[in-house]
């Protein structure tokens, strides 16, 4: 699976159900090259995004729960 497949995936909180957005970029580690986390854009913020700067969310690796066709299912409190 490539980057830009997973970018085109909504990111969904399996705790509530809430879409929280979309990849705009991975963290990885440079010792392993395993993925750390994934950088998320709010689903909200991209109609205003010059004002809402520094609003991303982090999704820890740990967190996903599932990868699927067309979502990614995280576990986020």
């Amino acid at each position: 699976m490539r980057l830009s497949d997973l970018q085109s995936k909504e990111i969904v909180n399996t705790i509530d159900g809430r879409n929280i957005g979309t990849i705009i970029d991975v963290k990885i580690d440079e010792r392993t090259g395993s993925i750390l986390s994934f950088v998320v854009e709010p689903t909200n913020k991209k109609m205003l995004s010059f004002l809402n700067r520094g609003e991303d969310k982090e999704v820890s690796w740990q967190n996903i729960e599932r990868i699927g066709e067309d979502v990614i299912l995280v576990r986020m409190n």
